[in-house]
């Protein structure tokens, strides 16, 4: 329980990696964190938010407004209720919004509003990861304080090797808790 009483928003975006937020999530929550998914529209082709609600224990946010009902889900009170906001995995598309401040989805919104840390955990192929304009947008994103999780080397979802695809949940997992351990001493 490494985790316990921490906020935790776990953001997921549109990427095969999208799967692997769900051992993410499993493992955040077994260390006794308190888990919020925000998952972007994109996001739900690849993982649907009834897996992640029901590993999570709440519902999942990924648009303003709940369905019909005159809910509205406020960035602004999630970016205040969390300790830490992980985006795992994080597309070349959210990482150039997130740069550049284009706040057209509720993750994005929530990312702008945030007073926590916030992790990085990039997942796309190698010609994407590497292009320059990627690579800018990261490390604008670390000019602004954000935690990038570097993504490994392997085989990749188009068939091609190269460094490109999300970091293990396991190891994310443990960069958290060493993160929240750091922050104590």
């Amino acid at each position: 329980m490494r985790l316990k009483e921490k906020h935790i928003i776990l953001g997921i975006t549109g990427s095969i990696a999208a799967y692997k937020a769900a051992t993410l999530l499993r493992g955040l929550i077994k260390e006794g964190a308190e888990v919020q998914v925000v998952i972007t529209p994109s996001g739900k082709e690849f993982i649907t938010p009834v897996t992640l609600s029901a590993l999570s224990g709440k519902p999942v946010i990924s648009e303003f407004f709940g369905a019909n009902d005159g809910t509205w889900n406020s960035h602004v009170d999630l970016g205040l209720w969390a300790d830490l906001m992980v985006i795992a995995p994080a597309t070349a598309s959210t990482i150039g919004k997130m740069a550049n401040g284009i706040a057209d989805n509720m993750l994005i919104t929530t990312y702008l509003s945030a007073k926590c840390p916030i992790m990085v955990a990039p997942a796309m192929d190698l010609d994407m990861f590497a292009h320059p304009s990627t690579q800018k947008n990261l490390e604008t994103l670390r000019t602004y304080g954000n935690i990038i999780i570097e993504p490994g080397t392997g085989e990749l979802a188009s068939g091609l090797t190269g460094k490109g695809r999300m970091q293990e949940p396991e190891a994310i997992a443990e960069e958290i808790i060493s993160f929240f351990s750091e922050k104590k001493n």
